[in-house]
């Protein structure tokens, strides 16, 4: 169940400015015709609390992070006909525009005679879901139907089938299935199917939280590590990999001596403000890797509110996800080569989430990259293999680029990894034994790098503007510039032997000059620049 409380990454234009002696790239906010980024894990998420006019600001709170959104748009009557309630139009047309689907779920909002009741009534209500999805532009649908008894299983199955039969294979039908670490067939988990449901699905989102639940006495984790594992391990005895998405979320459940409470829910973005304004304490519980706040709200305090509810007087507990907790289920996707992720809900958050969420998500644990400004580029270049971390948790955006991390970028940018190459023995500081030995190689075969003089290549001198600008005109075999005058830097001589790939490339838009009309052409470029330019260089560099 639920707590029912309630950037696809911005490939962005690039612009090489200068402060003092520094390269710096700078981010607009107009999109780069032309340009894709590499798929990542897939990521979608459910849009539930707030009013829907804020739907688009959660939304951009994301980032690139999510693929789909999944508002609350589709109900079910007691005659179990579809309700749709809050469509908005500028919303579905604004996540168009940014790139991302539609594709809201339908909901019998954990009331067993009503899901019972639009499975009986499938055909009809299949025709209603259809017609609604068609007019309005939407992008698929995925069904959320919980509390359901385990005799509807073969019924269940059946309307999903029917769903994937009557919309285009463009369009998305997935479906949210509980969590079932134990392979349970009985109770209202028994009405998933996950075999079944998977061969007439897109995916399945697991949800693989509420291990406590409201009503729950017992305060304990919402996803446990070990039951997150679980439940993913089971999902893939039933259903491949890629689709099994990891649900994750949002927020927390809270417990104290009044029994009403018991297992309510709370946003993760509440947890750490009443921790500070109770002056409570958080500790991080080993066994379940989940976060544990506690705190005690005296009879004089003032009292904050959590969902609308006062909290009276009493200790708190409070077990919920934090950046460890997260990152540690995030793992597993790549662990077990699962689709991507959903979470439950976005407005719940911690305000921090989004800073590493696509970064774990994707498999790049790298903890120099949240926040960084160049995280979407280093994402959209270690996706697609053109560059690596320093380390598993390092990219080391701000260190200078050498020549050898150059050569192989770009050989591996141009697929040219299998080509075969003789090692020269002529640099004498490139030995066979080099890390970069084999695509330095390469690209001095095909004419890309050559060395610094006849028998010195330099591998870990640093890359200049000029030499990545003469590099990727050869490797973009931009001969000559572009219609319309080339842009002339006081700095940069006619005759000068990058003079021709500086214009052919800022002809282009691919760089940009500084202040005083000079390119300053000796000056180094960092790893995080680097991933910038192949970003703006990309449409180019691919069929």
């Amino acid at each position: 169940m639920k707590s029912k409380s309630g950037w696809r990454r911005l490939v962005v234009a690039l612009v090489v400015v200068g402060a003092m002696c520094q390269v710096t790239f700078v981010y607009k906010n107009d999109v780069l015709a032309g340009a894709t980024v590499a798929q990542g894990k897939f990521n979608m998420s459910y849009l539930f609390s707030g009013a829907p006019s804020t739907y688009t600001s959660q939304v951009n709170k994301s980032g690139d992070t999510l693929d789909v959104v999944s508002p609350s748009y589709f109900h079910i009557k007691d005659d179990g006909s579809l309700e749709v309630t809050d469509l908005q139009a500028s919303f579905i047309t604004e996540m168009h525009r940014q790139g991302k689907r539609v594709v809201p779920f339908l909901s019998n909002d954990f009331d067993r005679t009503i899901g019972g009741k639009a499975i009986d009534e499938r055909e009809t209500l299949v025709k209603e879901l259809v017609a609604s999805i068609k007019a309005n532009q939407l992008d698929g649908i995925q069904l959320d139907i919980e509390n359901v008894g385990a005799e509807y299983r073969d019924k269940y199955t059946d309307f999903v089938k029917k769903l994937r039969e009557e919309l285009p294979s463009t369009m998305e039908v997935s479906v949210a299935v509980a969590a079932n670490p134990t392979g349970s067939t009985t109770n209202w988990i028994g009405l998933y199917d996950y075999k079944a449901l998977a061969a007439v699905s897109d995916y399945l989102m697991v949800m693989t939280y509420d291990e406590s639940y409201p009503g729950d006495p017992t305060p304990g984790p919402v996803a446990s590590l070990p039951f997150v594992e679980k439940s993913i391990q089971y999902a893939l005895s039933q259903a491949p990999a890629n689709k099994i998405v990891l649900g994750m979320p949002l927020y927390g459940r809270y417990w104290n001596q009044d029994p009403a409470s018991d297992g309510a829910g709370i946003a993760a973005k509440s947890v750490q403000k009443l921790v500070d304004q109770y002056r409570g304490t958080i500790r991080y519980d080993a066994a379940s890797q989940s976060p544990v706040a506690t705190f005690t709200i005296q009879p004089a305090d003032m009292k904050a509110t959590v969902n609308g509810k006062e909290l009276t007087a009493g200790t708190y507990t409070i077990w919920f996800d934090n950046e460890q907790s997260m990152k540690a289920k995030l793992k597993l996707v790549g662990k077990y080569g699962l689709k991507g992720t959903g979470s439950w809900s976005l407005n719940q958050e911690a305000n921090n989430t989004w800073s590493y969420y696509q970064l774990w998500a994707d498999g790049f644990y790298f903890t120099d990259m949240q926040k960084h400004w160049a995280q979407a580029d280093v994402l959209n270049a270690a996706n697609r293999g053109w560059m690596l971390g320093t380390a598993a948790d390092t990219f080391a955006p701000d260190a200078a680029l050498t020549r050898a991390e150059a050569a192989t970028i770009i050989v591996r940018a141009l697929g040219l990894e299998s080509a075969a190459a003789v090692i020269s023995a002529a640099f004498k500081d490139v030995p066979a034994t080099h890390w970069a030995s084999q695509n330095i190689a390469i690209a001095q075969q095909h004419g890309l790098m050559q060395g610094i003089s006849n028998d010195r290549f330099a591998p870990d001198q640093s890359m200049t503007r000029e030499q990545m600008s003469v590099l990727l005109s050869r490797a973009l075999k931009l001969t000559t510039p572009a219609s319309g005058a080339a842009k002339k830097f006081t700095d940069v001589p006619a005759d000068g032997w990058s003079a021709e790939a500086i214009a052919a490339m800022s002809s282009r838009g691919l760089v940009d000059g500084f202040e005083g009309v000079t390119f300053r052409p000796l000056a180094s470029l960092t790893r995080a620049q680097m991933a910038a330019l192949l970003s703006r260089a990309q449409p180019l560099l691919t069929p």
